[in-house]
């Protein structure tokens, strides 16, 4: 990390769980209990039942705004502060990057608090909708519902921020792969772009992946645990990382 000339940092769902947070893969509950994320998470599903889909992203933006960021957010925004060339990329749609400290975020799967327009061709963005909005406000445009701005199921991901994280991954020295299953396209291939260009793998996920027999290095620890202490090896200014 010392002699990398730039670092690229890859998150996954599982940094968020730290926080508290379910992800895609955990069993819903209580009154979603019946329902498969996959089945809410449609631009179909969200046509059929708008209503029904938006009272579960506020139940989901409820959840985010309640959870606070965690040791391994606050490592990677404090690595961010001491590497110079280190560039954050996330499949998470939480937020908590930002909120631990980290800047220029490059969110590939949106972003829970943005709301956009569910038109084809409007693409209106809008203020985030209160809390308690039960439906979909309507765009201020157009006057379609609005929806979260997050990518579902079978939407292709924003073409810039995707171009931007390509490109970081062909010309990096150094990925980190963190709480990630390294299951979800196109985002997984971005380790591989970078291990295929050269670049020095460095995997932090308490299960194995397919990345795994691939990476130079591999920390069978949660994200919260591994990242606090590469950056006090590393040695930054000691304020940066005193409350991890």
């Amino acid at each position: 990390m010392r002699s990398a000339g730039s670092v690229l940092v890859l998150t996954g769902a599982g940094v968020s769980a730290e926080s508290g947070i379910p992800t895609f893969r955990d069993a819903l509950s209580g009154l979603w209990a019946r329902y498969r994320p996959e089945d809410l998470a449609t631009p179909e599903a969200f046509a059929r039942q708008p209503d029904l889909v938006w009272r579960w992203y506020q139940w989901r933006r409820q959840i985010v705004d309640e959870a606070q960021p965690n040791p391994g957010h606050r490592a990677l925004a404090a690595l961010q502060r001491c590497l110079g060339g280190m560039m954050l990329v996330t499949q998470n749609v939480d937020g908590l990057h930002q909120r631990a400290g980290s800047t220029d975020v490059v969110e590939l799967h949106g972003n829970l608090f943005d709301d956009c327009c569910s038109a084809a061709g409007c693409a209106q963005s809008a203020p985030t909708a209160s809390l308690d909005q039960e439906s979909p406000p309507p765009c201020p445009r157009c006057g379609a519902p609005l929806r979260p701005g997050v990518v579902w199921f079978g939407e292709p991901l924003p073409e810039a921020a995707l171009e931007r994280a390509t490109q970081a991954a062909g010309s990096c020295d150094l990925v980190f792969s963190v709480g990630t299953s390294g299951l979800v396209y196109p985002a997984a291939e971005l380790a591989w772009i970078a291990a295929r260009s050269g670049a020095a793998v460095v995997e932090i996920n308490p299960e194995p992946t397919p990345l795994t027999a691939a990476a130079d290095f591999v920390f069978s620890q949660p994200g919260g645990v591994a990242l606090p202490a590469i950056l006090r090896a590393l040695g930054p200014d000691p304020s940066d990382g005193a409350d991890l």
